[in-house]
């Protein structure tokens, strides 16, 4: 009688969890596989690894070089020194569509884990006499949180100086060139190709991918691209850039852009 019962609760509780998933829409489970990915495959974590292991050899193949100016590293934050998927399975939880509202809430926790990886690598770089620059699109009212949770992970020049956040535009040349005014950058590391040159910034596929190839020995030597499945610039491209799209018509056009046989 009491596995019977067992029995009737566990498809009961599976049913609802079940209904409740059904009143979304179809497109808030597009990026369920790729949150996962990067919350438990060890293939993310391997290839994180593998691109700090190659940030190091490059960093230490850089120092050979003289330079007039102090060293630095330019980073982005999100998806390249932090990890920030759980603000997306609270997105797919609640319906798919990003709301800035909550992921204001996740960064104000300040809790976001480190990528692997980046804290070893920038404070070996920190040792060399390396600074960083932290480049994000992040907003400027979100500086005090943002700082925090760079620093209670112990991340090297964690500090107003270091850090520049969005404040008019998404295109972060102006702040790379404000840097390069006192420092020579040896090296950008981000998961997103607007991270590196204004030459992917707001680009169609066939120019990023144009722009990817005719660099492609910056890559794993000056630029450090990290894995990042679940969002960039790379998904406004496949909609050619278009503004204004509901997340219907962006399921739709994903679908067709489906390569089959």
């Amino acid at each position: 009688m009491l596995k019977r019962l067992l029995c009737v609760a566990l498809v009961f509780t599976i049913s609802k969890s079940y209904a409740q998933t059904e009143n979304y829409p179809s497109y808030s489970h597009d990026n369920v596989n790729a949150v996962l990915w990067q919350q438990y495959s060890g293939e993310y974590r391997a290839l994180c690894f593998q691109g700090y292991n190659f940030a190091k050899l490059s960093l230490d193949q850089a120092l050979k070089t003289k330079s007039a100016k102090k060293r630095c590293i330019v980073v982005d934050i999100d998806e390249t020194v932090l990890d920030n998927s759980p603000a997306e399975g609270k997105q797919l939880q609640k319906g798919g569509v990003f709301n800035y509202n909550d992921w204001k809430a996740w960064t104000d926790l300040a809790k976001a884990d480190t990528v692997p990886g980046a804290l070893s690598f920038l404070k070996y770089a920190a040792k060399k006499g390396v600074e960083t620059f932290y480049i994000s699109n992040r907003g400027l009212d979100e500086s005090a949180t943002t700082l925090k949770n760079l620093v209670d992970w112990g991340f090297p020049f964690a500090d107003q100086k270091h850090l520049m956040l969005k404040d008019k535009t998404s295109n972060k040349e102006a702040r790379r060139q404000e840097v390069l005014k006192n420092y020579n950058i040896v090296m950008l590391c981000g998961d997103n190709l607007g991270d590196f040159a204004e030459v992917f910034y707001q680009r169609n596929q066939t120019d990023r991918n144009t722009a990817v190839d005719s660099l492609r020995n910056e890559f794993g030597r000056k630029f450090i691209m990290l894995p990042n499945p679940m969002y960039g610039d790379w998904e406004s491209a496949i909609f050619d850039n278009k503004k204004g799209l509901t997340e219907q018509e962006k399921s739709e056009i994903k679908s067709t852009k489906l390569k089959s046989f």
